[in-house]
């Protein structure tokens, strides 16, 4: 999707940002929890890298969007109204219920050795592709003030398509960073089981664009001719 910027109006953008900041913590805490009491230790050096770059990231979201966005913060953690009903089943999968999978089927396979040890180097490049994705999120979210949680066309915020940031090369590269988060987190915490809940998750990730796109073509006004310049959903110049 995309975004215009509209003239700065008196509003208190501090409920929202303090939901949101609380939503993040949950969040951490569910990682922490599900990684942990899975594998039934605390002594697993991976996870506590792997909740470190979650709180990067999230300090980073902070950082970045307060000043310039801070409406967008309030409306992703609010309810979205209006939202479309495919969207409101398949966002969960893709935010909250695939993610705790991969962390439980981990923190078992951690417990019980699953899978071989895997190569450091392996796990460093999945590390780093891992806070890659995060990263472009934050790009994704700091270029496009309508980056909220579920699908819908928000009218009311004079919703409009934007080219500028990652959209120059993608059309969803929110997706794209989540992908990337999702599929190498079970890598880097060393599982070939989580792949499973991995791979079903980033299914759910493409299903979901394909479904956003076709919708953003038929209700957004420009963004058709948007697909028409930016030719890539997802992977430039493969899809």
């Amino acid at each position: 999707m995309g975004s215009a910027d509209t003239p700065s109006e008196q509003v208190n953008y501090k409920p929202g940002i303090i939901c949101w900041v609380i939503i993040s913590i949950i969040f951490l805490i569910l990682i922490t929890v599900s990684l942990f009491l899975s594998a039934g230790t605390l002594n697993w050096q991976m996870a506590w890298v792997y909740v470190a770059i979650a709180a990067i990231i999230q300090m980073l979201d902070a950082i970045v969007l307060i000043p310039i966005s801070p409406e967008l913060l309030g409306e992703r953690s609010r309810y979205q109204k209006g939202a479309k009903k495919w969207d409101q089943f398949l966002s969960r999968i893709m935010a909250t219920i695939g993610p705790i999978t991969i962390w439980i089927v981990s923190g078992l396979d951690y417990r019980y050795s699953w899978s071989p040890k895997f190569p450091n180097w392996l796990v460093i490049i999945s590390a780093g592709l891992v806070f890659l994705g995060g990263l472009l999120g934050l790009w994704a979210m700091a270029s496009n003030r309508f980056f909220i949680g579920m699908v819908r066309i928000q009218e009311e915020r004079g919703h409009m398509v934007i080219k500028s940031g990652p959209y120059q090369y993608v059309r969803h590269p929110g997706y794209l960073g989540s992908l990337l988060f999702i599929f190498f987190t079970g890598l880097m915490l060393g599982s070939l089981w989580a792949l499973i809940p991995a791979g079903l998750t980033c299914g759910v990730v493409f299903l979901r664009t394909y479904l956003e796109d076709n919708m953003l073509k038929d209700e957004l006004a420009g963004y058709l001719e948007y697909s028409q310049e930016v030719h890539s959903r997802l992977l430039p110049g493969v899809w």
